[in-house]
């Protein structure tokens, strides 16, 4: 909830940014305060405080502070950050969806756009050139990694995907220059990935990191001259299941996949026009 108000911030008129930085400040007293309080402190109307409740996507100030009071709270540990031990079906249903929207609006808010542009300039070039793509990703990241892997494929591109360290650091020494190596991770942390993108980054590859802007691998990207697409969010690896992460991953290996499509032309349409008149005939049930 925070994290959405904080991504819708530079929408807001400048009254109702007042009360959001307010509520942002301290988010335990915004919800215990009365309306002329909060309204005093803003430095705003009464009115104005409802209206930046609602302009937020809550029915009034009642509502958002009863939201906020579940949300200012540390979720259940292991499970997610955004509930309670008693929620019910309707609560996780917005709770969770609206955890994974503001971490949506914060990553469009935050993405550098000239980062992404490198990468899709890299593996376009790879693609076109015939290069070798690879994806690598351990646990929840590995399978990030095999939905890359198959996006890219449908493409027509040499690729490949590990989540075995031991693999990965093979298939790492035998790229060259103008190959390049996808390697994903949420915490940034895993030396097996470390040493891959290592060994890439030696043998002259491309290599495009997916992960969090302050982790190891981040790090490695940016002394290298290597391509960091930071996925920050709030949710903490080591307390709650990787769930915002990997739709965050997911999403920038679709706009990375969207951005070489494009590179590619209109000489792929036919290509994938095909695929999919082949796999429709793959189909039990055919529709009219």
């Amino acid at each position: 909830m925070l994290e959405r108000v904080k991504a819708s911030l530079p929408a807001l008129p400048p009254a109702e940014q007042r009360v959001a930085k307010l509520l942002l400040a301290d988010p335990r007293s915004f919800a215990e305060l009365p309306v002329s309080e909060l309204a005093d402190r803003a430095h705003v109307s009464k009115p104005t405080v409802v209206r930046f409740c609602r302009s937020v996507g809550y029915d009034g100030l009642t509502d958002f502070k009863l939201k906020l009071a579940g949300t200012v709270n540390e979720g259940v540990p292991f499970i997610h950050r955004a509930v309670d031990e008693d929620d019910k079906p309707g609560d996780l249903i917005v709770k969770v969806i609206d955890n994974a929207v503001a971490a949506f609006l914060k990553y469009r808010n935050a993405a550098a756009g000239h980062a992404v542009e490198r990468a899709i300039g890299a593996l376009a070039a790879a693609a076109a050139g015939k290069h070798r793509i690879e994806f690598y990703g351990v646990g929840n990241s590995g399978i990030v990694a095999q939905d890359a892997q198959h996006k890219f494929f449908r493409l027509g591109v040499n690729t490949f995907a590990s989540s075995d360290g031991h693999v990965q650091l093979m298939s790492a020494t035998m790229l060259g220059p103008g190959d390049c190596a996808v390697v994903i991770s949420n915490s940034g942390r895993s030396r097996d990935l470390l040493d891959a993108a290592d060994v890439a980054r030696r043998k002259g590859a491309t290599v495009i990191v997916i992960t969090a802007s302050s982790s190891p691998l981040a790090q490695f990207a940016q002394v290298n001259n290597q391509v960091l697409l930071a996925a920050d969010h709030p949710e903490d690896f080591d307390r709650y299941s990787p769930m915002v992460s990997r739709l965050l991953h997911l999403t920038i290996i679709d706009i990375l996949t969207t951005g070489v499509a494009l590179r590619l032309g209109p000489a792929l349409r036919p290509m994938l026009q095909e695929i999919k008149r082949n796999l429709r005939a793959k189909r039990y049930a055919q529709g009219e």
